[in-house]
């Protein structure tokens, strides 16, 4: 891989881990009941491909 794609992977890496970050703490402020959770899990699930991105720019 190319230094700038691996530069692209962190920065989308990045925006994704803000968007999470966002959306749990939007979730735990402002939500309750199913909808907490839902948020929650979506928020959670984002740190699959956070985690993906994050190895493919390391190596």
């Amino acid at each position: 891989m190319s230094s700038m794609d691996k530069m692209w992977a962190s920065f989308i890496a990045i925006a994704l881990m803000v968007g999470a970050s966002f959306l749990i703490s939007f979730a735990r402020s402002k939500t309750t009941g199913v909808l907490r959770f839902i948020l929650s899990t979506i928020a959670f699930l984002l740190f699959v491909p956070i985690l993906l991105y994050m190895v493919v720019s390391i190596l």
